[in-house]
């Protein structure tokens, strides 16, 4: 059974369709790459998939269970969408990291708050905080930061930012971790720091999902690549498929820039 099921997934920002009917699958283990030009919708279902916005039509499930309906009202209570969005962890683009929290202060932050709702925080409160803190050291540590847990984000390079972005991520344990373009802000040294975390996760088989323009990267990594254009999906399927033998004149195109020279 697929771990993430789309369904005719609809959004519009006022008069804009911004995503025309999208739907696919994901696999456990399975990493998909999500390509096309920007201003096409890529982003935009990144962020509905976590409930950073709403859709306006369409179907989201979770290992069978519906996260969204836009027919079920239900579904789309805020208390409920709040719990669902435990479901993704999402790795923006520029870091979006808090400024007074140190590395490893970043990284436990959302698990600390989720554990003060805890009836019994107040009495396990020091094992529970030790706890988080030793959960948050070994995923920093992960990402080769053991030396920077204590550094606030100014004091870090944007790549080593990324990685505190993804260890942040992870700390959820969610069931499906979401890339927005992690390596957009960066130069190509610190993107190379950043993919090789990412090939990492890969490796042990971890869900994910990535909006990149990394071309040579999600044909590596990638067990399925999405390529979007206006909002639709345009062309799906594996990265022989998708880049050896694109069928669609517009991803043809796109591809071809990516070719030159």
């Amino acid at each position: 059974m697929a771990i993430l099921e789309v369904e005719h997934l609809h959004k519009n920002f006022e008069r804009t369709e911004v995503l025309k009917d999208i739907s696919f699958s994901l696999e456990k283990g399975q990493v998909l790459s999500i390509i096309g030009s920007s201003g096409s919708g890529k982003t935009t279902l990144l962020r509905c998939l976590n409930f950073l916005e709403r859709p306006d039509k369409g179907v989201i499930r979770v290992n069978g269970e519906t996260l969204f309906d836009a027919e079920n009202p239900v579904t789309t209570q805020e208390a409920e969408i709040r719990r669902k969005r435990l479901h993704f962890g999402l790795v923006f683009q520029s870091f979006n990291l808090f400024p007074q929290y140190t590395a490893l202060g970043n990284v436990m932050l959302a698990k600390e708050l989720l554990a003060k709702a805890q009836p019994d925080y107040k009495a396990r409160k020091k094992e529970i905080h030790a706890e988080i803190e030793r959960e948050a050291k070994s995923l920093l540590d992960q990402m080769g930061l053991s030396d920077r847990m204590n550094n606030y984000p100014h004091q870090l390079s944007g790549g080593q930012c990324q990685r505190v972005a993804i260890a942040r991520a992870l700390a959820l344990k969610p069931v499906i971790l979401c890339f927005d373009e992690p390596t957009s802000a960066l130069d190509p040294e610190l993107t190379g720091e950043v993919l090789k975390v990412i090939r990492g996760l890969a490796d042990q088989e971890t869900t994910m999902i990535i909006v990149t323009h990394e071309m040579a990267f999600a044909r590596d990594v990638s067990s399925h690549v999405i390529f979007m254009d206006d909002g639709h999906i345009l062309e799906q399927g594996t990265p022989e498929r998708v880049f050896e033998h694109p069928e669609e004149e517009r991803t043809k195109q796109f591809l071809s820039r990516f070719t030159r020279g």
